[in-house]
């Protein structure tokens, strides 16, 4: 009688560890040695049984079908079948005579009513445990997700730490990664270049190879790096340390989604290029260069009669620099507003823990309003899909409030630190318009204004809502003997956009 000798693998087993194919290869001739079996083929697959379809497994039990062999000598019942398919085929097998014998050191089989119903209970058990051991994955990995830990292996730039079953900062990318973030959010690089210049950094893959474009758009796109995740289409707040904040996260969705491209630099540099619209029929403003001098015009695409003339360089710099002197503060007006800041820093201070405690409140609430919403849920209220897209919004909520207090208690009242540099920025306006040197100009004007437009050779803004005031301000209030009580600035905006919010 000839034998097919089967052994198998699978790497999801519990007992992985406990038999290789090479032992079981090896426990299974000496087993045939001794007991005189003639084996005509050996199969080996590494597969799990869980479900049909194994292809070696298949041309075994085909190749006995022709009748080259009369049985299967095997470890165990659970090497040849975990699902009922494979399992019924064998004892279909055996019923119809193609398979005479079935031989295992660990388990006794005869081809009698009795000792096919052994089979079956074996297969049953094989199938019962694999079963089982998908359930109780499955329950360990709710569990890991209710403690917002994300299950598989580490995005790039953390660690599986195998000691706590956490997520941890990987120090040689975290940095990196995070950089990647800051750069792509400038809108100056293009996923091309930004991999070029995180790879000369030093940025690469656990295996040491350079990251792909498509890579580096998926860290750009995935939320886990602000301290949320999404796991089968669910959102869940995560417990790992934020690398970025969604503030950033958002500003680079925004870059991708308009699919930003860095703008390739000109032989010639023109400092006005690509800033100014013609205020007669909105086109952009280009530039050109005529006899040594730059000049700038209207592209006249929109309106070919377009009447605006050509204006030099020299021209419009000029015109730049009076738009900038009108948010300039004398050194008096800056120094006293120092003066009002300071006194401010020491009463926000005791106000700032009000503040902080609100914040507090307010995620605890977003927490009981997540209980409150998985009750519904489980009580059968609302539906999956109510409750998965109710918990996002609320969970989103909650990240951004919780990073709103992170950042309050590790700067406290930084807007008080963007307010003196807003001054100093004031302070300098007028220096910076007297200086011959088109980009500063240039640069600044983008800081205190949008919708730059030319008109008839004269530059306009509109301010921003943090230069508004200055901007307006009458020329006789910029003198340094208007800091008295008859012109009065009120610096607001405890934020990140510290303002001047009144003049009388």
């Amino acid at each position: 009688m000839k034998y097919f000798l089967y052994i198998r693998k699978s790497t999801d087993e519990d007992d992985r560890q406990v038999l290789s194919l090479e032992a079981q290869e090896t426990e299974l001739k000496e087993f045939a040695l001794r007991e005189n079996l003639l084996i005509a083929a050996t199969f080996r697959e590494s597969q799990t049984a869980k479900e049909p379809g194994r292809p070696i497994f298949n041309d075994m039990l085909k190749r006995m079908e022709r009748g080259e062999a009369d049985g299967i000598l095997a470890w165990h019942p659970d090497r040849l079948a975990r699902n009922s398919i494979d399992g019924g085929r064998i004892i279909f097998l055996i019923d119809t005579g193609k398979i005479k014998s079935l031989k295992s050191p660990t388990f006794w089989f005869e081809p009698t009513p009795q000792g096919k119903f052994m089979l079956n209970i074996a297969f049953g058990q094989s199938k019962y445990f694999v079963d089982n051991l998908s359930e109780n994955t499955k329950r360990g990995l709710r569990q890991k997700l209710r403690r917002g830990e994300l299950p598989g292996y580490a995005p790039l730039g953390y660690l599986n730490d195998l000691r706590t079953h956490t997520l941890v900062k990987d120090p040689e990318r975290f940095r990196l990664v995070r950089k990647l973030f800051e750069l792509y959010a400038t809108g100056n690089y293009s996923l091309k270049d930004l991999r070029k210049l995180i790879t000369s950094a030093g940025l690469l893959s656990r295996k040491k190879n350079m990251l792909s474009v498509s890579n580096i758009q998926s860290i750009l796109s995935n939320s886990f790096y602000y301290g949320v995740f999404k796991y089968n289409g669910e959102m869940y707040d995560g417990k790992h340390e934020p690398m970025i904040p969604k503030k950033l996260f958002e500003a680079c969705q925004k870059v991708m989604a308009d699919r930003s491209r860095p703008k390739k630099p000109s032989q010639k540099e023109y400092p006005f290029r690509n800033m100014l619209v013609c205020g007669e029929c909105g086109c952009a403003i280009t530039s050109e260069t005529q006899k040594g001098h730059n000049y700038y015009r209207c592209t006249k695409k929109r309106d070919k009669k377009c009447s605006q003339k050509y204006i030099r360089e020299e021209v419009l710099a000029e015109e730049v620099a009076n738009e900038i002197q009108k948010v300039s503060l004398s050194s008096a007006w800056a120094e006293w507003m120092l003066t009002k800041l300071n006194k401010e820093e020491a009463e926000a201070a005791q106000s700032g823990a009000v503040f902080a405690q609100n914040l507090k409140d307010k995620i605890k609430e977003l927490e009981g309003k997540l209980d409150l919403l998985l009750d519904a849920h489980l009580d059968g209220t609302i539906s999956r899909e109510e409750y998965t897209a109710k918990k996002e919004k609320i969970i989103n909520e909650k990240s951004e409030l919780s990073e709103k207090s992170k950042d309050f208690e590790r700067n406290g009242n930084h807007w008080l630190e963007p307010a003196r540099q807003f001054i100093l920025a004031a302070q300098q306006a007028k220096i910076i318009a007297l200086q011959e040197n088109p980009v500063a100009g240039r640069d600044f004007l983008k800081r205190i204004g949008s919708n730059r437009v030319l008109l008839s050779q004269k530059v306009a803004i509109e301010p921003k809502k943090s230069w508004q005031i200055l901007y307006n301000l009458p020329a006789e209030a910029r003198s340094a003997e208007a800091t008295n009580s008859q012109h009065t600035i009120w610096l607001g905006g405890r934020g990140s956009n510290p303002r001047p919010i009144g003049y009388s």
